[in-house]
């Protein structure tokens, strides 16, 4: 009777563990061994659908320029040093058969500063992440074991830019405020964008463009930005990835009964949906643009969180 009480006693706990885990976690659509999320919806399909955008022959950058001033998400920072190595004196390289000389980079920086992605292995809850890969597992100081940005293919696609500022009759959207699916739709219906599977979403808000210059104290401080109800509303969609010209993407402080930096959760963890972060959209817009194709091929370090990148708006 006791052996039958503590069998029947474990029985309940391995079944509590295992129903409180499913709530926790659901694994992904593209499989339980999937690392790469919404990066699946590249195809080769996709990708001419999205060069077909190219009508003008332009390219612009979508990435900012950053140094050791730029403001970033405490307590991230960057160093750059440049040396020139056994020159000291002004001695020149003569194994090179001529007096030469040269410039090396020494660069100390958390990745996370700038423009970036925000891969899969960022935010979780709970101790998981995207598809249930527990954090005790993969989180290694060395680098993540699983869910690296280094494993994430190009990802090419149709981006579409909403200008969230102009559909709130504003030059930019101040620190807190925010948009979710309702603003979506409107903005999107009143600037003829339409959102389909496999885009790559970008809100302009003004923030950076208006703020990161003049105040960067307040620009990291806080920010506009999508809140959870739009982030669900655009997993609800199977975009590849959501953007803005913002640090965050969400709004700081955050909506009413949102978590800070929920939607995060709800793209990376729940969705397999990536995030850029700082995308420099006014640029684009103000060619008269807001649908093009869209090109990204990131540093490739093994096992990072994120990565500083610089995506190519091609139009």
């Amino acid at each position: 009777m006791k052996i039958t009480t503590i069998a029947g006693f474990a029985c309940a706990i391995t079944m509590a563990a295992t129903t409180a885990f499913a709530q926790d976690c659901r694994e992904s659509k593209w499989g339980a061994d999937d690392e790469i999320g919404s990066a699946n919806l590249v195809t080769p399909e996709n990708t001419l659908m999205a060069a077909k955008l190219i009508k003008q022959g332009k390219s612009t950058p979508l990435g900012i320029v950053i140094d050791s001033k730029t403001p970033a998400f405490a307590p991230r920072s960057l160093n750059l040093q440049v040396v020139q190595p056994n020159q000291q004196g002004g001695q020149k390289l003569t194994q090179f058969g001529y007096p030469g000389n040269y410039n090396d980079d020494i660069l100390q920086t958390w990745v996370g500063i700038g423009s970036q992605i925000d891969g899969l292995g960022h935010l979780g809850e709970k101790g998981y992440y995207y598809n249930c890969l527990d954090e005790k597992e993969i989180s290694v100081i060395t680098g993540l074991t699983k869910l690296g940005v280094h494993a994430i293919p190009p990802l090419v696609g149709r981006a579409v830019i909403l200008d969230m500022a102009k559909h709130a009759g504003k030059d930019f959207l101040a620190a807190g405020d925010h948009f979710g699916e309702e603003e979506i739709k409107a903005a999107a219906e009143a600037q003829g964008v339409s959102i389909g599977k496999g885009d790559i979403v970008l809100f302009h808000t003004g923030w950076t463009e208006n703020m990161l210059d003049s105040d960067p104290t307040a620009w990291v401080s806080g920010e506009p930005g999508i809140n959870v109800s739009g982030s669900r509303y655009l997993a609800s969609l199977d975009v590849m990835a959501v953007g803005a010209d913002t640090w965050g993407i969400e709004p700081v402080p955050p909506a009413p009964g949102d978590g800070a930096f929920y939607g995060h959760v709800v793209l990376l963890k729940e969705h397999g949906i990536y995030i850029l972060e700082t995308m420099n959209t006014g640029p684009v817009l103000r060619d008269g643009v807001n649908e093009f194709m869209f090109v990204l091929g990131q540093a490739r370090i093994r096992g990072t969180v994120q990565m500083i990148i610089n995506p190519v708006a091609l139009y």
